[in-house]
């Protein structure tokens, strides 16, 4: 979510991990191409961990150890990483690689073999990493999926094609045998009509709802941050952020008015979009009361006015098909001390599936325990 109430952290401004390397210290780079499933790695991916990490170097430098700690424990199948924020390999006034991490200037070569040497190591050096980045050190996203269940296809754009990506890198698709995993990093309302953002964001809502509906041949798994609530319950203060405001401004419109991510037309869009694509909230769908501890993904700083404020703004949203394999879908963070958020303002949220096996028709049913 955009950071207009936390200041950002230096990049530069944090010690290095103490990290042993394992093997040759690296693990390869997301591949580009589109065709990357090997036969005899078909597993399907049953648990999965969203987790916008709010500078992926900066959580290697300052929170690595209790990360992996948490990962060793949830053993997801699948890690979708959103604001990466390293910036696309390539040389000033060139083109960018969005699928490589830059490593043309010795200050980007450092910071590569940081986090590429974090990656490598226990219990990552078991998952493959495919980057979608900005050119700067903005947005991106990244997908961590273990060797044991590779997709057969990753592509990088709504589009579905498998060498653009989309800009400032906030979309990575993976298909697997029976389902697609679309990992996105929404782009914020922002407050200002002129600003452009509100066009920004209604664009970006529009292709969604056109890519959910012709992707309907196939299960889908949207997961990331969404950068929106839904409904009064995923708020923690619904009247505080129905009423916020920048510098006092008002947008013409008054559905646009509020904090961004809680406006009455983002909130629409969304309901619209999950409606068109047959989709369920899985975490709603098994929590259905509101949870002022732990049910919000996104809390605000701690100090000033948005202490205690919180928005539930990370999701994993399942197509129907999918429904009755839910098994679980869990806020890791809890409280206005950020427990469980691992120095991000975001925490991560896990979902888990039942296996499914074949009917005599051929369709995907869930394995009753």
């Amino acid at each position: 979510m955009k950071r207009f109430f936390k200041p950002i952290e230096k990049d530069g401004s944090a010690k290095k991990p103490a990290l042993e390397q394992q093997g040759n210290g690296e693990q390869p780079d997301g591949a580009a191409d589109s065709g990357v499933g090997l036969a005899n790695q078909n597993q399907q991916p049953l648990k999965f961990v969203t987790w916008n990490a709010n500078s992926f170097l900066l959580r290697v430098k300052n929170n690595w150890p209790e990360f992996c700690i948490f990962v060793s424990r949830i053993d997801p199948d699948v890690i979708a990483i959103q604001e990466v924020r390293m910036p696309a390999a390539g040389s000033k006034g060139t083109p960018k690689n969005p699928g490589e991490l830059k490593d043309d200037t010795s200050s980007s070569r450092e910071e590569k073999k940081i986090l590429m040497r974090a990656l490598s190591s226990p219990p990552f050096g078991s998952y493959r990493v495919w980057w979608s980045l900005s050119d700067s050190k903005y947005a991106g996203t990244a997908l961590l999926v273990k060797k044991c269940c590779q997709p057969v296809k990753v592509s990088f754009s709504l589009d579905r094609t498998g060498t653009k990506h989309e800009p400032d890198g906030r979309v990575i698709l993976a298909e697997f045998e029976t389902f697609r995993l679309l990992n996105t990093y929404s782009p914020n309302n922002g407050w200002k009509e002129e600003e452009n953002s509100f066009q920004r964001r209604r664009k970006w809502d529009k292709r969604l709802q056109e890519f959910v509906l012709k992707s309907s041949d196939k299960p889908l798994i949207w997961c990331g941050d969404l950068n929106v609530s839904h409904e009064d319950i995923d708020v923690s203060h619904p009247e505080f952020f129905s009423a916020a405001k920048l510098n006092g401004y008002i947008p013409p419109n008054k559905e646009d008015c509020g904090q961004p991510g809680f406006t009455l037309n983002e909130r629409k869009r969304f309901g619209a979009i999950m409606r068109e694509g047959k989709l369920i909230d899985a975490y709603r769908f098994l929590h259905k009361e509101k949870d002022m501890e732990g049910g919000f993904s996104w809390s605000g700083n701690p100090i000033g006015k948005y202490r205690g404020k919180r928005m539930r703004i990370d999701y994993f949203l399942v197509s129907e098909k999918l429904k009755d394999q839910i098994v679980s879908c869990e806020h890791w963070g809890r409280g206005i001390e950020q427990e469980g958020f691992y120095g991000s303002d975001h925490c991560p949220v896990s979902l888990e599936l039942s296996p499914a096996t074949l009917d005599a028709n051929g369709s995907h049913v869930p394995v009753e325990s």
